[in-house]
């Protein structure tokens, strides 16, 4: 028999929206509502209501990504949400490079990167989506990684978004002039820059290239931080599997 509506509080019944928008990402208010009434009375405008109050609502289908995310970024574990951003890097004698790059919310490990001097196309956002995965996981887990990024037109294009899912990502977008955004990437993005871009050699793009490698492996292996008791994202990360 089913719930009593009346009986069910908004928190309560956010529960059980998540309970469906978690295992099936890409429902609207009115497919959750119908499956919500399988199990309790509820009225969709009731439901459309609490989705669009808790930021559930999904974006326009088929072009933006599944819905937005506005909440904490960091996680309790490895491998549950990766974040991603890009950033430029002027050389010396002009030549501009832009590297996207993906990273753990919870051990920080800056897990793969691409480089362009043309711009992060949404084809190279797929290659960072397809090497991401490939790294962490030798096989599909059986859960959604949330893929967290700004509305970039190279990570909101239909195909990118649409790749993504098929990889079984949950892609996510923040908030415009949100609060709670994508600061982990950013943050990540200064620390890469005042220790490494600021401080090495911008004569050329062709420098630069052959120089990133080495930047990317020193901070994922000796680069201490703070929220992983100063121990680099590899030193964590090992530290972690051996207990």
């Amino acid at each position: 028999m089913r719930e009593i509506e009346k009986k069910l509080s908004d928190e309560e019944l956010l529960k059980y929206i998540k309970n469906v928008t978690d295992e099936r990402p890409t429902y609207g208010y009115k497919r959750v509502t119908a499956v919500l009434r399988k199990s309790i009375r509820v009225n969709h405008k009731r439901v459309y209501r609490v989705m669009k109050e808790n930021n559930l609502l999904l974006q326009k289908f088929g072009k933006r990504p599944t819905r937005t995310h506005d909440g904490k970024v960091e996680t309790i574990a490895s491998n549950v949400r990766w974040c991603s951003d890009s950033f430029k890097i002027q050389c010396w004698n002009g030549d501009k490079l832009e590297v996207a790059f993906s990273l753990d919310c919870h051990d920080r490990e800056a897990i793969s990167w691409v480089v362009s001097s043309k711009g992060i196309s949404g084809e190279l956002v797929r290659d960072l989506m397809t090497e991401t995965f490939e790294t962490r996981f030798k096989n599909r887990p059986n859960y959604k990684v949330q893929w967290l990024s700004d509305n970039g037109s190279g990570y909101t294009a239909r195909e990118t978004v649409f790749f993504g899912r098929s990889l079984g990502l949950e892609i996510c977008t923040t908030a415009p002039y949100s609060p709670e955004s994508n600061g982990m990437a950013e943050a990540f993005v200064k620390t890469f820059k005042r220790d490494y871009v600021y401080v090495n050699d911008l004569s050329s793009a062709e420098r630069v290239l052959a120089q990133l490698p080495s930047w990317f492996k020193d901070y994922n292996e000796n680069a201490p931080h703070k929220a992983l008791g100063m121990l680099s994202p590899r030193e964590y990360l090992k530290l972690n599997r051996a207990s």
